[in-house]
């Protein structure tokens, strides 16, 4: 026996030697935040054979759509052993390659960054806000290699490292290959921290973090902490246990003043959230969604992964088909938990998912295309960029809401027809395809087979499942949403009944895109595309287009037509004169009633809520937390 331990022992050392051979090593520095930059190096060991090429992704995890982050590093160098310079030589935007090296090769490069979000970098003197894929350069052939990762200046600023990486020293961190420090934002400043434990169902302890960087004292993150505290508990009762956090914690990276821009950006064992907020207080309620839509993620997506999402590709965005399960999905839990919580009242939350239905039964998109149509368009329309206009209001409705009305509907319908819930089905799909003891490994991706036949084993009915999947999911068609929510005491209405209605201008009921229309001093010029389906598209115009009258009176604003139309009832008749590049023209624009749809609960209509309503509601909306 002592020989064997003897012959293990040996081969550990030299298995950890090689290991260290292999490791890649950045560093990062930062003598220049003032004008946004920092200064990034890369040591490979061991460089691969022949021509060594290296690059900046176009992708980055949580992000589904292409972005280009190869145009934001420059004065790019590479050195061999003695620090001698070599030939680097740029062969696309992103990409580079050293013809001829030596074992051991260094790199560097400058990194600018100055967007604050959950896709890109900021560095300035408050802080170093970085997302990993926009950050790092990556050499192929590497990218098993374990990765290890300093960061330098941190004293002269005052700045922490908050971070999933595994912390080894104050500046000196961990990842165990490229995917997952890709998968690791890291936030360097002078945070302020609120952490506390959870023992899980396998009674393992769960160490789970709050680190803000904000203009609020520790009295405020402490109290907000309280907060978010509750909505994991309320979160793992939907599982029934937390994850296995690949070190044992999970840190909430928060960044909140009135300059960032609003994101948030799922990890394995982390989230991103960038809220455009003066500070966090005053405004707990209004950031507390933001929290439980990607605390949510920790489960689904980052577990719960489906297969056109793993591996991740760095070089090109994913396309994925499950994004309505794997957003959707979660858009719907974003909402209700902090209701089931005590954070939202049930009126916040009736008006959160009057939003979803809106979605789902008022837009072109929906109409025309299924979910998962909807899922594949998020190649182009998650935050991508584009100069060109697109048509995005008649052909696209956010996977976001689409989804997530699709799981109000299901959920109300378990409920209703087998007396169970959608948590039900949430922790079956968790036990078959998400939860795993592997550090960094996705048990079983999921396809859109394997998800109705998860419905179908907690439903025990199988032509349920596949009815519902063929028409929602597959097709078009569209659940009863009035006689769901009456279950609940809910009443679904037309929010602007009997009032005429000329349409919306670019309108999309996703995200709080509303489209444009602007005055131009003749008339009240149209920038975005006008609606299917609204009187203004029904009567040919659209972006382009300046309306100068209405029923002869000027128009100079969205206001002023407004006002016109507010005198009219459906079916009534409005003469427009307007001008575009071909001349002047006239339009007759007739009115119809207004499609907008509220939610009400009984009480606010006037009805009187029956007792099988009032414990329907209760059980959909009261905590699970024991």
């Amino acid at each position: 026996m002592k020989k064997l331990y003897a012959t293990i022992l040996a081969a550990l050392c030299a298995s950890a030697a090689f290991a260290q051979q292999d490791q890649i090593f950045y560093s990062f520095s930062f003598p220049n935040v003032a004008h946004h930059e920092a200064e990034v190096s890369m040591r490979v060991s061991n460089a691969p054979s022949g021509a060594l090429r290296f690059r900046m992704s176009r992708s980055s995890p949580g992000r589904y759509a292409t972005h280009e982050f190869g145009k934001n590093v420059y004065n790019v160098k590479a050195f061999g052993i003695n620090n001698e310079p070599l030939t680097v030589t740029q062969i696309a935007g992103d990409v580079w390659e050293i013809p001829h090296h030596d074992e051991s090769v260094k790199i560097t490069y400058t990194l600018y960054g100055n967007w604050t979000d959950g896709t890109y970098v900021s560095i300035d003197p408050s802080h170093a806000h970085l997302n990993m894929p926009a950050t790092i350069m990556w050499v192929y052939g590497t990218e098993n290699r374990p990765i290890r990762v300093q960061f330098q200046d941190l004293d002269k600023y005052g700045w922490k490292v908050a971070s999933q990486l595994h912390r080894e020293s104050a500046t000196d961190y961990y990842a165990p290959d490229l995917q997952y420090l890709m998968d690791s934002p890291t936030e360097l400043s002078n945070y302020k921290a609120y952490s506390w434990d959870v023992v899980n169902t396998d009674g393992k302890t769960e160490h789970i973090h709050l680190t803000t960087h904000s203009a609020d004292d520790q009295v405020v993150i402490d109290n907000y902490g309280k907060m978010v505290q509750r909505l994991v508990l309320e979160e793992k009762a939907v599982f029934g246990e937390l994850p296995t956090y690949d070190f044992g914690d999970y840190t909430f990276l928060q960044d909140v003043d009135a300059t960032v821009s609003g994101d948030g950006m799922e990890h394995r064992n982390s989230t991103c959230i960038t809220q455009p907020a003066p500070r966090v207080a005053g405004y707990e309620k209004a950031l507390i969604g933001t929290f439980a839509h990607e605390y949510f993620h920790s489960w689904n997506v980052e577990r719960i992964r489906p297969k056109t999402l793993e591996p991740f590709n760095f070089e090109h965005a994913n396309m994925s088909n499950e994004l309505w399960f794997a957003e959707g999905f979660t858009q719907y839990y974003g909402e209700l938990l902090p209701c089931r919580a005590g954070i939202s009242s049930v009126d916040d939350y009736v008006d959160e998912i009057t939003g979803l239905v809106n979605a789902v039964l008022n837009t072109p998109g929906a109409k025309n295309e299924s979910p998962i149509q909807s899922s594949r368009y998020a190649v182009f329309a998650d935050a991508g960029v584009a100069i060109d206009p697109t048509n995005m209001a008649n052909i696209f409705t956010s996977y976001y809401y689409y989804g997530g009305a699709t799981a109000l509907a299901l959920d109300l319908r378990l409920r209703s027809e087998f007396n169970m819930t959608l948590d039900d089905f949430m922790r079956q799909v968790w036990l078959t395809y998400g939860k795993n003891e592997q550090p960094y490994v996705i048990q079983k991706p999921y396809t859109i087979t394997d998800l109705q036949a998860t419905l179908a084993k907690v439903t025990k009915n199988p032509a349920f499942a596949a009815d519902f999947f063929n028409r929602y999911i597959y097709g078009t068609e569209k659940n009863d949403y009035a006689a769901l929510l009456d279950k609940a005491g809910l009443v679904l209405r037309k929010a602007n009944s009997g009032k005429g209605w000329i349409g919306r201008i670019g309108g999309m009921a996703q995200r709080g895109r509303t489209g444009q229309a602007r005055t131009n001093g003749e008339g009240y010029a149209i920038t975005s595309n006008t609606v299917q389906g609204t009187p203004l598209y029904d009567a040919g115009i659209d972006a382009g287009d300046v309306i100068l009258t209405a029923d002869g009176t000027s128009i100079k604003d969205g206001e002023a037509l407004a006002e016109v139309v507010a005198a009219k009832h459906p079916g009534d008749k409005i003469r427009l004169t307007y001008r575009n590049r071909t001349g002047e023209h006239e339009a007759e624009v007739s009115l119809k009633e207004d499609p907008t749809l509220e939610i009400v609960t009984y009480e606010k209509a006037g009805k009187t809520l029956t007792k099988d309503q009032e414990a329907f509601r209760s059980s959909w909306l009261s905590t699970k937390v024991k």
